[in-house]
C-alpha cells in the first residue's frame, strides 16, 4: 500500500503537471490572439497608408489636368466621371437590315 506522503507527493505531481498544461494552453491562445490583432491592425493601418496615396495621386491628376482644362467650356480630361446621361425618350439607333430565314435542309 502506498503511504500518505507517496499519494500527496502524487496529487501534488498532478496538479502541478495538469496546472502547467493548462496555463500553456491558455498562453497559446493568448499569442495567437495577440498575433492576429497584430496583424489586422497592420493590414488596416496599410488600407490608410494606400488610401492616402490614393488621395494625393488624384490630387496630382486633378492639378495636371487644370492647365489643360483652363478656359475649356468642356474639359478635355476630365475631372471627375460625368454622371451617365439617359433619355427616355430619344430615338434609339436602329440597324436597318433585311432578314432572311435559311432552311438548313435545303443546303
Amino acid at each position: 500500500m502506498f503511504g500518505k506522503f507517496e499519494r500527496n507527493k502524487d496529487l501534488i505531481q498532478e496538479l502541478t503537471s495538469s496546472g502547467a498544461r493548462h496555463v500553456g494552453n491558455i498562453a497559446t491562445i493568448i499569442s495567437g490572439t495577440v498575433a492576429e490583432v497584430t496583424r489586422e491592425i497592420g493590414e488596416w493601418v496599410t488600407d490608410a497608408i494606400e488610401m492616402r496615396e490614393a488621395a494625393a495621386a488624384a490630387e496630382a491628376d486633378r492639378r495636371a489636368a487644370a492647365p489643360v482644362n483652363e478656359g475649356r467650356e468642356a474639359p478635355d480630361v476630365l475631372m471627375d466621371d460625368p454622371a451617365p446621361q439617359t433619355d427616355p425618350s430619344a430615338v434609339q439607333p436602329f440597324i436597318d437590315a433585311e432578314t432572311v430565314i435559311i432552311d438548313p435542309d435545303e443546303h
